[in-house]
Parts: C-alpha cells; sequence; structure tokens
C-alpha cells in the first residue's frame, strides 16, 4: 500500500473556498479531493499524517481534522489501529454513486438552465466552456510528452460546474453537489474513453443551459453520467 506523495499543490474543488478564506484544515481536505482527481493519491492509499503536514504545511491537527472531514463524506476510512486509507469503490459501490449523480448533475443543469437569462452567468458559461477546450488540447500535448496529464483540464472542469452552480442559485445544490464521490470514481476509473467524451458532454450541457431550456439541460446532465457509467462498464474484465 502506497504512502502519500510529497508534491503535489493542491487545487480547490468544486465546492472550494478561495484561497484567502481557506483553512489549513481546507488546504488538507481540497488537496486531497483535488489529489484523486489528478492521479496524486490513489484509491486504497494509506494516508501518513506526518507525511500530510509535511506536505501541505500544516500542523498535525489539522490534518487530523481534514481526515475526519474526508471519512465523514465516505471519500476516506479510518479503520482503527491502521491509520488513514482513501476509500476503494466496488463496482456495485460505483453504480450507486453514478446513480446519484446522475440526478443531481441533471437537477444542477436544469438550476442552471433557469438563470441563463443572466448575462454575466451567460458570458461566464460561455467562457468555461472555452477554457474546457483549450485545457482538452493543453492535456494532449501533456501525454505527448509524457508529464502528469490532466491538471488544466481538471481544474477548467471545476470552474464549469461552479459556473454552474452559480447560474442554478441553489444552496441545497452548492452544499450537496461537492460531496458526491465522483473524485474517487475517476480516480479509480482512468479509461482514455472518458477522458475523450467528457468535453462534448460539456459543450451539450452548456448549449442547452445558454439556450433556457430546461427539460433539455437536464436530459444533457443526465446523458453525461449514464455515459461515464457505460464507460466504465466497458471497461470492466470479461
Amino acid at each position: 500500500m502506497t504512502t502519500a506523495p510529497t508534491s503535489f499543490s493542491p487545487p480547490a474543488g468544486a465546492g472550494a473556498p478561495d484561497d484567502a478564506g481557506q483553512s489549513a484544515s481546507d488546504t488538507v481536505f481540497f488537496g486531497i479531493m483535488g489529489g484523486l482527481e489528478l492521479g496524486s493519491f490513489v484509491p486504497g492509499q494509506r494516508l501518513v499524517e506526518a507525511d500530510l503536514a509535511t506536505q501541505f504545511g500544516v500542523g498535525r491537527n489539522s490534518v487530523r481534522e481534514a481526515l475526519q472531514r474526508l471519512a465523514a463524506e465516505g471519500i476516506v476510512e479510518l479503520p482503527r489501529h491502521r491509520g488513514a486509507v482513501i476509500r476503494r469503490l466496488s463496482l456495485q459501490d460505483t453504480l450507486d454513486v453514478l446513480d446519484v449523480a446522475e440526478r443531481m448533475t441533471g437537477l444542477l443543469a436544469r438550476a442552471a438552465a433557469r438563470g441563463s437569462g443572466d448575462r454575466a452567468h451567460a458570458q461566464a458559461l460561455r467562457a468555461a466552456v472555452q477554457a474546457l477546450a483549450g485545457a482538452g488540447k493543453a492535456e494532449k500535448a501533456e501525454r505527448a510528452e509524457r508529464t502528469r496529464p490532466g491538471e488544466a483540464f481538471s481544474g477548467a472542469r471545476r470552474h464549469f460546474y461552479r459556473t454552474l452552480l452559480e447560474m442554478g442559485g441553489n444552496r441545497e445544490l452548492r452544499r450537496l453537489f461537492p460531496t458526491i464521490h465522483m473524485p474517487v470514481v475517476h480516480a479509480q476509473h482512468r479509461l482514455a474513453s472518458l477522458q475523450q467524451m467528457r468535453l462534448a458532454d460539456y459543450r451539450r450541457i452548456a448549449a442547452a443551459v445558454l439556450a433556457g431550456d430546461p427539460d433539455e439541460a437536464e436530459a444533457a446532465g443526465a446523458a453525461h453520467v449514464q455515459n461515464v457509467r457505460a464507460a466504465i462498464l466497458a471497461g470492466q474484465p470479461g
């Protein structure tokens, strides 16, 4: 079982606070969440308090607080006398997460479509899609150079979802959406087909939202998660 890496700069997650308002515990919490998405942390990995404290430049009390938060959200397991371990999902666990994500992503897109009349929000969503497209090109270059892929696209993807949450103006969605265990799902199922289809899905979601069509937006959001499910099932052995 591997231990925590030592060279990861923690990005903010979809629900992360701005850096100025981020506590030491937040730094560890969102650093691990972001690291899962980027491959710096992996399911089944043991998390050593001392290593995390050094890595993130915080005290061990802040690390413990962050691990308790991650455990409460089902990202980390805290087996007695063994230390923290990033949760590994069974196939059924993964499908259960996707069932929830499908409905929540559809609801998110529906809510955002109702806010499409706000010019500033609409411009922000168009910019988010442009950023995704640019990051997708950068990701291809990173893969070609064999550097760590995905950081630019991951940041653009988080910004895309934050923009949808802002457009929707639904406080409950803003509270609940970041708790879905998709970072663990993506960390455990790193399939080329998932990388290739996400940008097309995000463009369809944005087009429906900008058209102010809640039904079509909801269908596009749900279809994105359905595509993720189909890719994961297609990648199963046997």
